[in-house]
């Protein structure tokens, strides 16, 4: 194709998937795909015996494993920071990330928060997460709001929220708004379904 051999078009893939992998925001996907890109590579140098080349991308490859195996094995410490609805730095968050936010949500209206519990999820004391929520009745609760800052994407926030949540036995009922399909797609890998609450559509858990 174009004159180009399969050689050339491994090559130009490699760079493909490297200039892919700097888009993610999400720094295990962006790992991942540097690896593949660096991977390819590597095969790529070495198949044409440029071997300076084979062996700086293998060392990406390993530098990539070492940081995957690190961001997979290690137990990060997260907490939960409640916080008044009227704090400034709630404010000051949902504004610097209102278009990121309603990216992934976007029926959020700021205006409706006044009654929410609201609670900041902290990573190594950094502000990670924000979930707002409210009791709609004795033992069901709708999630307003859930939302990661890019690097934190990797469903151990969803997950660290959701079992915290869950610890109250009296909540039987959860649900949330749905959101974008990235968004939905996330709510059903931590266990979500599809629902409607007064005729809308939500993403429901049962709390078993």
């Amino acid at each position: 194709m174009f004159g180009l051999s399969l050689l050339e078009l491994f090559g130009y893939l490699g760079s493909v998937v490297i200039a892919i992998s700097l888009m993610m925001s999400s720094i295990v996907k962006l790992r991942i795909i540097n690896l593949t890109g660096a991977l390819i590579f590597t095969i790529y140098g070495t198949l044409i015996s440029a071997y300076p080349v084979a062996a700086l991308n293998g060392f990406i490859v390993i530098v990539n494993i070492y940081y995957l195996y690190e961001m997979f094995t290690k137990k990060e410490f997260f907490e939960i920071l409640e916080v008044n609805n009227d704090s400034n730095y709630l404010n000051y968050f949902i504004n610097y990330h209102k278009k990121d936010i309603l990216l992934f949500n976007p029926k959020f209206d700021i205006s409706e928060i006044n009654n929410w519990v609201t609670f900041f999820i902290l990573s190594n004391s950094v502000a990670a997460g924000l979930v707002l929520y409210n009791k709609i009745n004795e033992d069901s609760l709708f999630v307003k709001l859930d939302y990661a800052i890019p690097g934190y994407r990797d469903f151990k926030i969803g997950k660290y929220v959701y079992n915290e949540i869950k610890k109250d036995k009296s909540i039987k009922n959860i649900y949330t708004a749905a959101g974008n399909a990235i968004h939905n797609a996330y709510l059903k890998k931590i266990g979500f379904i599809e629902s409607e609450l007064n005729s809308e559509k939500v993403m429901y858990m049962k709390n078993d």
